[in-house]
């Protein structure tokens, strides 16, 4: 079965000899995380800004890219890092520090937050070489291709997946990437683009998806259900056997997306997930919609979708397609704002927009292909530091008197537990601007505000989050110091996590409180 994706692909990789010899062509320009560009529901739970507001440098080799990483004064500290040129296992080592947990042959994006990795210039092309996504959040990858990442053969990346995400990832955006296999499982590929143990919010926008037995999954198993709100559009899925997506539990939104060559199944919902499906257009394709090889039924909203030489099986057993009629089975709330595009004109807004090199076009809703502001904002100027002064806290007992705390590296001679002790004379910095500290409880506490103190010379924080540190979830965004409300959360820690500041914070006190 597999097989067959190799014999398809012959003429495909013939036609594309001379650029594979070479590099991958790409456009010249030089492109840059667009500014407030994410969409979807990469856009929830606190929004996905990567490594806004942080320095820019420029990484060659995957070891640049990981020393990039480790020379950051922390693990949240955000960063950019522009990549041009060849990644490969030749150039991919692995470095170590406190701000970084990084692997040989493999791009290690582990136990880290606000980073964008973003292709610039010629170009960049991660050969052979997979990147992986794990315990991490608020992560951009922009503009790159990554191709031909075998689980087995010779040599392996990432289980053979190009991108791959897993144990409590959240806010991931990957925009205008390339991902491309030579074959299906037998040559020694797995998935595309791969979602596993609680990945969620995630958005993938303006990408191609090709050559690929698997195009990707959410969840690895059945039982694997606690994946999802992720958005797929404006996708190129060309010459994919299954997996486009395969989704188990949780909920997914496709919208606006060509799906080309689907040569077994395409969007496969099972396990009680449920998939949006808007405006798309399938061609020359099999079985694009249904829930295939499991008894374990999934759910679908469809509407304003093209079937162009679509063919649908027969229903029996554990194969249960959703043509030849497609109809909706459930309904889906998205959350989010979202323009459709006339499904008739997706082939052609999608080939202008989709993949690396681009120039990260977008579509503007009205078929018609759009180039974003050729530069990127600098970070907002919040100020110079001042001094706050006191902030009268809230009502009721503050619950951080008496806690533990600790957090990212910190400045000399300053203390995590300076921000529960009750003294704003004492304080705890960042070894950095940015930086995060936490308040910790033997037991779970219900915390529904807190209110920040900074103390004399403080610089100014110009954003933060408040994440439950338990699940990951946001409780609140924000920037400044004083007193902020959230829905109530129970949890045994929560973390303050500055993401941009002009000078060195200085947090006197970092109060919780019940209500």
């Amino acid at each position: 079965m597999r097989r067959a994706v190799a014999v398809r692909l012959s003429a495909l990789l013939a036609a594309g000899a001379l650029t594979a010899a070479t590099g991958v062509a790409l456009s010249t320009t030089t492109a840059s995380a667009a500014a407030g560009g994410v969409t979807g529901y990469a856009t929830q739970n606190g929004g996905t800004t990567g490594g806004a507001g942080g320095q820019t440098v420029r990484a060659t080799t995957g070891t640049a890219i990981h020393q990039a990483l480790c020379s950051r004064a922390s693990s949240s500290t955000p960063i950019t890092i522009q990549v041009e040129g060849t990644i490969n296992h030749g150039n991919t080592a692995k470095v170590s520090g406190s701000s970084c947990n990084t692997a040989a042959g493999v791009i290690e994006l582990k136990q880290i937050s606000n980073v964008t990795i973003v292709g610039v210039g010629n170009g960049a092309v991660f050969d052979q070489l997979g990147i992986h996504i794990r315990e991490s959040r608020n992560i951009i990858i922009q503009n790159v291709t990554v191709r031909n990442v075998k689980k087995s053969g010779s040599p392996t990346s990432n289980g053979g997946d190009a991108i791959g995400m897993e144990s409590g990832v959240r806010n991931v955006w990957v925009d205008h990437v390339t991902l491309e296999a030579s074959g299906g499982e037998s040559e020694g590929y797995d998935g595309l683009f791969d979602m596993k143990d609680n990945t969620q919010y995630v958005t993938l926008s303006y990408s191609i998806l090709r050559n690929s037995g698997r195009g990707g999954l959410i969840g690895s198993s059945e039982s694997d259900t606690s994946n999802g709100y992720v958005t797929f559009h404006h996708n190129l899925y060309e010459n994919i056997d299954s997996r486009a997506p395969l989704l188990r539990g949780g909920i997914a939104h496709m919208y606006n997306n060509h799906y080309k060559r689907l040569n077994e199944s395409g969007i496969n919902s099972r396990a009680g997930a449920r998939a949006k499906v808007d405006n798309n257009y399938f061609e020359d394709s099999k079985d694009v919609l249904g829930t295939f090889y499991t008894d374990a039924a999934g759910y679908w909203q469809v509407s304003g979708n093209v079937f162009d030489n679509v063919t649908w099986s027969s229903r029996s057993g554990d194969h249960n397609p959703a043509g030849p009629n497609p109809t909706s089975n459930t309904s889906v709330s998205i959350p989010y704002g979202f323009t459709l595009d006339g499904a008739n004109c997706v082939p052609n807004v999608v080939a202008q927009t989709a993949g690396a090199g681009k120039g990260l076009k977008v579509s503007d809703g009205s078929c018609t292909p759009q180039s974003p502001d050729p530069t990127d904002p600098g970070p907002t100027d919040p100020g110079e530091p001042t001094d706050p002064g006191p902030t009268d806290p809230p009502a009721g007992t503050n619950l951080s008197l008496g806690a533990g705390a600790d957090g990212s590296s910190k400045a000399s001679g300053t203390s995590y537990g300076n921000v529960v002790d009750g003294n704003t004379g004492t304080y705890w910095s960042p070894s950095g601007s940015t930086g995060s500290v936490s308040v910790k409880w033997g037991s779970a506490t219900t915390v529904s505000k807190v209110n920040i103190r900074l103390a004399s010379g403080s610089g100014t924080i110009g954003a933060y989050r408040l994440l439950n540190h338990d699940t990951g979830a946001v409780l609140a965004s924000g920037s400044g110091a004083g007193t902020v409300s959230f829905s109530p959360a129970s949890l045994k820690k929560i973390t303050l996590e500055i993401t941009n500041a002009s000078g060195t914070p200085r947090i006197a006190e970092f109060e919780t409180y019940a209500s």
